[in-house]
């Protein structure tokens, strides 16, 4: 007997790749609520962040929930904000120094 080949289904998402302080990047799938990994360099990132993906859609399937599609309106907005901080609430000299 032969056996039915199932086809593998492929998924796209937009995944943000953010240079870590310390080195290496931190990865996050907007989609994906929760999932973020990291990798010493941008071609380890790409690694973790698809095994981060199958993992996690492996499991929603496991579980019988949906898995969620991507939202095509992501766009990436980067600005600084100021936050003061009273001194009443904040006094640097009770601060470890870094």
């Amino acid at each position: 007997m032969f056996k039915k080949l199932r086809k593998e289904k492929a998924y796209k998402y937009t995944v943000f790749f953010e240079p870590a302080e310390e080195g290496g990047y931190t990865v996050t799938v907007p989609a994906l609520p929760g999932l973020t990994t990291e990798g010493d360099n941008l071609r380890e990132a790409r690694k973790m962040v698809k095994d981060a993906i199958r993992g996690y859609l492996e499991s929603l399937i496991k579980h019988h929930e949906p898995i969620p599609k991507e939202n095509k309106s992501y766009k990436l907005i980067k600005e600084k904000l100021e936050i003061p901080l009273s001194s009443l609430t904040y006094d640097q000299s009770t601060c470890p120094k870094t």
